[in-house]
């Protein structure tokens, strides 16, 4: 805006300077790059020295509670990505949201809290794939086309990752028939649920694409990320019309989105009489990759008033030793369990974490990441470990897991899936160590629907094991008194269209087939 002088008014000025105050930046985590935007993090995916972009500052939650604690979750996600996103427009970000969150969910409140004994349940299951990651997901197609736009991008978006078994659906779900992108998503054989796996093969959408590795879920990730690092890959890409962006947790576009919930959750706590504004809650989720988590913390550097962050892990438990060690070290035997989502021994978003411990040093982490990927261990000093007390970390075995899924339906009639088992566990026992009384939010990344056959086998293995699939499914409506998810009823006459596998030295050809290049 000018005046009749040519010259901006002092109020002018005033405004830019605010504005400019509050722009956030990214960064990558080993240094690489700086003075990224959002909108071009989000279309990146990954920063070109193979770090993760981070803020380079974590903004204040400066909405008042009382005010949070009065809106919707949409309401509740625009003061939050606002904050971060400070690139896009109040109208960009307010449409992408209307967009997200929408009637595809099955609860108008998106994220309701469920309490069961002493426990909050954190319902992150109500989307279109009846997994946390729908939370994230059902955004992300949104701030990447967005992003896309406002960057004159020109190429078609490839958006290549590796899944253990929910982010591929979600992320597929969220990405079908979106005008200007494709989608290829890799998983891990036999290291999915049926339940999994029948929804991404059955997944319906011209440009998109699923292919079965002959591996684990680390052997995927560390695949897509080799692809992604590989410049003449990329040119060649170029030349064809296509470049690659990601929608795995590494994506900040994904991490963000997942602030939100914890944000919401503690407000709907204060709106509805549980706790007081400025009583601290702890916080426990089921860890895999990190990014959960790590939005949990963010939301405490924003101000949330978060005490303990306690990180459940199920028998690949390199995340608890890492918390009570300081090493982190993948060299052990890879465990397939009845939470497979939590299957994974290289857990990405712990890079950012370590960013922060290490004081935002890039040279740190970098060597950190380096070790991980030559010896696959490193450890981090004192200083570092000192840091990490906002954490706690343990972790439940198949049969502690099996034992809070039946004890939590005796004692309280609500069902638990797998992952949100473990985290119930590990609660538990984190209570009975510290005794530790503050009320607890407990991220429920999934319905019981996702892994039915283990969770009914938990309850009662006599009754049910005999029963197939979807009758199990229909024991488990009858016993739980609740209906059965639009995502299972849709699969179970879904037509089978994805049926590729390839080795893991395969993928990089399995993304030229699918791009016929």
């Amino acid at each position: 805006m000018e005046n009749k002088t040519g010259c901006d008014s002092a109020a002018v000025k005033m405004e830019r300077r605010r504005q400019e105050s509050m722009e956030i930046l990214y960064k990558s985590t080993r240094g690489g790059e700086t003075g990224v935007t959002a909108s071009q993090a989000i279309l990146k995916g990954l920063a070109q020295d193979g770090g993760l972009f981070v803020p380079d500052r974590i903004p204040a939650l400066d909405v008042p509670m009382e005010t949070l604690a009065r809106m919707s979750y949409q309401e509740v996600a625009y003061e939050v990505m606002s904050r971060f996103f400070t690139d896009y427009t109040a109208e960009e970000l307010k449409e992408c949201i209307a967009r997200a969150y929408d009637g595809k969910f099955d609860t108008e409140e998106i994220a309701p809290l469920t309490k069961a004994g002493e426990i909050y349940f954190l319902e992150l299951f109500h989307g279109a794939t009846i997994a946390f990651k729908d939370m994230a997901l059902s955004i992300l197609p949104h701030l990447l086309t967005t992003a896309a736009k406002k960057n004159h991008v020109e190429n078609e978006i490839v958006i290549l990752t590796a899944t253990s078994g929910d982010t591929g659906k979600a992320a597929m779900a969220g990405f079908a028939d979106v005008p200007g992108t494709r989608i290829l998503v890799f998983y891990p054989k036999d290291g999915v649920s049926p339940v999994q796996e029948k929804q991404m093969v059955t997944q319906k959408g011209e440009n998109t694409c699923v292919v079965a590795i002959r591996g684990n879920f680390d052997d995927a990730q560390t695949g897509v990320k080799k692809i992604f690092s590989d410049k003449k890959f990329a040119e060649e890409l170029a030349k064809s019309g296509f470049q690659f962006s990601s929608a795995n947790s590494i994506n900040i576009g994904r991490l963000i989105p997942q602030v939100v919930y914890y944000v919401y959750a503690y407000a709907a706590l204060v709106r509805n009489g549980e706790i007081k504004n400025g009583e601290s809650v702890n916080v426990t989720v089921p860890t895999g990759n990190f990014g959960n988590i790590l939005a949990a913390f963010y939301a405490k550097q924003m101000g949330l008033p978060i005490g303990k962050l306690i990180c459940a892990s199920n028998e690949n438990k390199v995340l608890v030793d890492f918390f009570r060690t300081g090493i982190y070290d993948r060299n052990r035997p890879f465990i397939l369990t009845s939470s497979p989502s939590m299957d994974i021994l290289i857990s990405s978003n712990l890079e950012r974490l370590l960013y922060w411990l290490a004081g935002q040093s890039p040279e740190k982490t970098k060597a950190c990441m380096e070790g991980l990927q030559k010896d696959g261990r490193y450890q981090i000093d004192d200083a570092m470990r000192e840091r990490l007390k906002d954490f706690y970390g343990d972790y439940a075995d198949e049969e502690e897991t099996a034992s809070e899924i039946a004890s939590m339906y005796r004692n309280t009639g609500y069902v638990l899936d797998t992952h949100t088992a473990v985290a119930a566990s590990v609660y538990e026992k984190y209570r009975k160590e510290t005794g530790d009384m503050t009320p607890v939010i407990l991220a429920s990344t999934a319905s019981p629907y996702k892994f039915t056959r283990s969770v009914l086998h938990a309850i009662d293995a006599e009754k049910y094991d005999s029963l197939g699939d979807f009758e199990q499914m229909d024991a488990l409506s009858e016993i739980s008194s609740t209906e059965i998810p639009r995502a299972i009823e849709e699969i179970r006459t879904a037509p089978v269209r994805h049926t590729a596998v390839c080795d893991v030295d395969q993928m990089e050809q399995a993304v030229k087939n699918f791009l016929a290049i």
